[in-house]
């Protein structure tokens, strides 16, 4: 049977079904981000002490800087969604200093916006003595087009064309799949920060009794088209905190393998941009 997947450009491997990070496995890692307005747009980074390389972030259409980084007083208006916030905890514990920027408007564009970006990833790593490190980056969706466009002028292609354009120019490039994989009671629990274990039960069974997952618990849509959040609504027995519903809505995507950030390729992604470091 054919199989889902969406693609980032980076690593090239098969996603495991079962997921083997939860929301805190960097027990020992915080994220005390700064964010400053740059050109009129978010810019939030942290640098890890002794940084070997620069990563540059760039969320897809409709996010922004704030989804990679979890509330705080440093930064009020940060969301944290878990697979973003993941990437950013894998790297910073790699030793990657990590720069999030949001697009200017739903998308990102290749004009102006390009160099606008490319002026202040300069700045940041001058003003930071950053300037001689390795500079990688990762994108999804938008922004893994805006990416390869901060290192060629090429028009958008398809990836495995654009990858073959890429690397005929000289610049290497990789492609990591990512398959569906089943939900479990657990699952939301895992990945989400603050999630509670029982809520997560519960709504994996609402997902059963209304058919959205099949007796495997894959989901049979992508998250964005099923009407999970109109189930929610009409369960009096289960109340999801208005906060956790873009957090729920991204693992639903992710599980359905349909065009999300993903975080569970971090392991060979990070090896990957550090085999390429010197």
């Amino acid at each position: 049977m054919a199989k889902r997947g969406t693609k980032l450009i980076g690593w090239h491997g098969l996603q495991n079904c079962r997921v083997p990070v939860v929301w805190n496995s960097f027990e020992s890692l915080q994220l005390r981000p700064t964010v400053e307005l740059r050109n009129g747009t978010d810019v939030i980074w942290q640098i890890p002490s002794l940084p070997k390389a620069v990563l540059f972030v760039a969320h897809g259409c409709n996010g922004g800087a704030v989804n990679f980084w979890d509330r705080s007083s440093s930064c009020p208006n940060c969301i944290g969604l878990p697979e973003e916030r993941l990437l950013v905890l894998h790297a910073l514990a790699r030793k990657f200093a990590v720069i999030t920027i949001s697009s200017a408007g739903r998308c990102w564009t290749l004009g102006e916006e390009r160099i606008i970006v490319k002026n202040i990833i300069q700045w940041w790593a001058l003003t930071h003595n950053l300037e001689s490190l390795p500079l990688v980056a990762l994108g999804a969706s938008s922004g893994g087009y805006f990416v390869s466009a901060l290192a060629t002028n090429l028009r958008q292609q398809k990836i495995s064309e654009f990858i073959e354009v890429l690397k005929n120019k000289g610049i290497d490039a990789e492609e990591v799949e990512c398959m569906e994989f089943p939900l479990s009671p657990s699952f939301l629990a895992d990945r989400i920060p603050g999630m509670n274990q029982n809520v997560s039960a519960k709504l994996f069974e609402l997902f059963q009794v209304k058919s959205f997952v099949d007796g495997n618990g894959y989901m049979k849509k992508d998250g964005r088209a099923t009407r999970w959040k109109e189930a929610l609504r009409e369960c009096k027995n289960l109340v999801l905190d208005k906060s956790m519903v873009q957090h729920v809505q991204e693992e639903l995507n992710l599980a359905f393998a349909y065009h999300e950030m993903t975080s569970l390729q971090s392991e060979q992604i990070f090896k990957w941009f550090e085999s390429h470091l010197n």
